[in-house]
């Protein structure tokens, strides 16, 4: 008996996006060995606190200052050559940084020994903030192409199941597979993760560069402007003329600020209120790539039943709900579950708002618009830690250290609460079905 009435099969998402997923999937394991890795190599090289910050502070610095001129390259490159030859210039440093560990092993304490007292070794030191800062730089561009390269690839109505199933296998590789692989492979040699890593940064190079075809943005008629400030300005002047992308936009920096108020001293909440150690950490983290996961495989069906609209303000308004929970419990099985539901909406928001990007952007902004918009939810992410850790210190001068951390929560809370209350009208399932209907040609679109 056919049950086609019913529920409709869906068409394939096709071989060019299994290889994309493919590709994202081996480069995310690569992401999970090396989120082991490297921290673990600075720690060996240095005991300095302060220096070994400083690697993070490298990976995490092209975000900043390398994300908006990545967005002009996404535009004028072909976004597939940009792909492979970014995971090409990964795979490389990745090498190198094996090599220099190889080389230099017979300095470096046993991963096994963390508290081992070493001198700083600033030649390997030196080669790991410049690795670390040429890898962020390489994945910001690559991370952009990649969002930007999906809808020449998927059918529009698809974006929201390809992004969602993408996800969901991203987290299984970068949270539940890599990071334990990367200890298991540490323990048998100190160079050996990061032969992996770079091993899994070229196979990412080779699926890509097998998918046929041009993936160079097409340009306007008119044509487009030659300078880098032009252009760039272009991409800025469209989304802040587009009346749902811009409030859009500024909701997510700013909830983006509220999750590093509490993530900025969660590891303080974690063994000073909830009492845990260094397992029982990575479990309670671990119940956040689960959520993840599975948010990844339900937001296109929420969004579909429920409405784009009220899924977002699920997550809001959800996220309010999570954080008072979070700031009142004391038990690490409520903070697992918990955990897992933050991500879980957050994935629910990730899944409609990238997929309506590449829906309503015209083509040829779209490197830049997108870029635009992912500067403004890392942009706040400084200004949310500073005030975690302002709020701790206010806290702790007039209550108990332990209600200090569990402040950060509430102060979360109250965020999540008033974006809700600013997005209900602005963010709702009409305006972003309108959007979506009007696609790249739509109203509010200045500099398009």
């Amino acid at each position: 008996m056919s049950s086609s009435s019913s529920t409709p099969r869906r068409a394939p998402l096709g071989s060019a996006y299994r290889r994309v997923l493919g590709a994202s999937v081996v480069s995310n394991l690569g992401d999970g060995v090396g989120a082991v890795a490297y921290p673990w190599l600075a720690a060996a090289v240095t005991r300095n606190p302060i220096l070994v910050a400083l690697v993070a502070v490298c990976g995490r610095l092209p975000w900043l200052v390398f994300t908006l001129p990545a967005g002009v390259l996404t535009d004028r490159l072909d976004r597939r050559r940009a792909i492979v030859t970014m995971d090409i210039a990964r795979a490389v440093i990745t090498a190198v940084v094996a090599l220099l560990v190889l080389v230099r092993q017979d300095a470096l304490p046993s991963p096994t020994a963390v508290d081992a007292l070493v001198d700083t070794d600033w030649l390997l030191y030196s080669a790991l903030l410049v690795a670390t800062l040429a890898l962020g730089a390489a994945e910001v561009l690559r991370d952009n192409s990649a969002q930007t390269i999906l809808p020449a690839i998927v059918p529009a109505d698809q974006l929201e199941r390809a992004n969602g199933r993408m996800w969901s296998a991203e987290g299984v590789a970068n949270t539940f597979v890599g990071p334990p692989l990367g200890s298991l492979l540490l323990a048998v040699a100190f160079a050996l993760p990061f032969v992996v890593d770079a091993a899994t940064f070229a196979a990412a190079a080779a699926l890509v560069a097998t998918i046929p075809g041009s993936f160079r943005a097409t340009q306007p008629p008119d044509g487009s402007p030659q300078s880098w400030r032009a252009e760039l300005g272009a991409g800025v002047r469209w989304l802040w003329g587009h009346d749902l992308l811009r409030p859009m936009a500024i909701v997510l920096g700013v909830m983006n600020a509220a999750s590093m108020v509490t993530g900025a001293v969660f590891v303080l909440f974690a063994q000073e209120v909830l009492g845990i150690g260094p397992t029982l950490f990575a479990v309670v983290g671990m119940g956040g790539a689960l959520g993840g996961i599975v948010g990844g495989g339900i937001a296109s069906t929420l969004s579909r039943r429920l409405g784009s609209g009220t899924c977002l303000g699920i997550t809001l308004w959800g996220g309010a709900i999570i954080d008072v929970a979070m700031a009142l419990t004391s038990r690490w099985p409520v903070a697992f579950v918990l955990f897992g539901l933050t991500t879980l909406v957050g994935i629910l928001w990730n899944v409609i708002t990238v997929s309506l990007r590449q829906t309503i952007i015209p083509e040829h902004l779209l490197g830049r618009v997108n870029s635009v918009y992912r500067f403004f939810a890392w942009g706040m992410m400084p200004i949310g830690a500073a005030l975690g850790g302002l709020v701790v210190v206010a806290v702790d001068a007039v209550a108990s250290r332990e209600w200090a951390l569990r402040a950060t929560w509430l102060v979360s809370a109250v965020i999540h609460l008033g974006l809700g209350l600013v997005a209900r009208g602005r963010l709702s399932t009409d305006r972003i079905e309108a959007a979506r209907a009007a696609g790249p040609d739509g109203r509010g679109t200045v500099g398009a």
